[in-house]
């Protein structure tokens, strides 16, 4: 584990520890609020974040800064990162073994964000932090509490892209971690 930002940082500049590492432009490690009371993990970076290097700035990332916008969430107060750090190919699903890669990555980030409230997008982020045994039809909407934090599964805003239908709930999941927070912090 390491203690701040700027060993953790450094300590994935170079990383080799899986394949995704031979075709990535960036590694993509995680942006936002650094002391972020809401952490948002995601399955891995898309063809906009890798070449910028920052998550969630491709379509289904400007569809969740609008649901953000829409229920007053600013990005900058929230930190976002993902399962894994390197764009898989074609976007496919992390292998177990690319996931496993990050995880201790991912995990040291959570330590030092420190986060009251975790939203997990998609089904890949919620089996990697959840387990396995986690479906996110059946968690979604759900406020789960693990080790102190509470997680709330909802869809990946990707899944939104492709089902319209899924909209309203992610924006009523969100909404539920607004209000959440907002209970938390009186």
């Amino acid at each position: 584990m390491y203690e701040n930002w700027e060993d953790l940082e450094n300590s994935i500049k170079n990383c080799k520890k899986c394949k995704l590492c031979t075709n990535r432009t960036n590694i993509v490690f995680g942006q936002g609020n650094k002391n972020a009371d809401i952490m948002l993990i995601g399955e891995g970076p898309g063809a906009d974040e890798d070449m910028q290097g920052i998550p969630f700035v491709g379509k289904a990332g400007q569809l969740m800064n609008m649901a953000f916008d829409g229920i007053g969430i600013k990005r900058e107060q929230v930190y976002i990162a993902n399962i894994v750090k390197c764009r898989p190919p074609n976007n496919r699903v992390p292998e177990n073994d690319e996931a496993e890669a990050c995880l201790n990555y991912l995990r040291n980030q959570v330590v030092l964000v420190k986060p009251k409230i975790v939203v997990l997008l998609g089904s890949t982020a919620l089996k990697n932090i959840l387990g396995n045994e986690n479906s996110i039809t059946a968690c979604r909407g759900n406020w789960i509490e693990k080790k102190g934090i509470l997680y709330m599964p909802t869809w990946h805003p990707a899944a939104l892209l492709r089902d319209e239908n899924k909209k309203i709930e992610f924006w009523k999941d969100l909404e539920l971690v607004v209000e959440k927070y907002n209970a938390m912090v009186v």
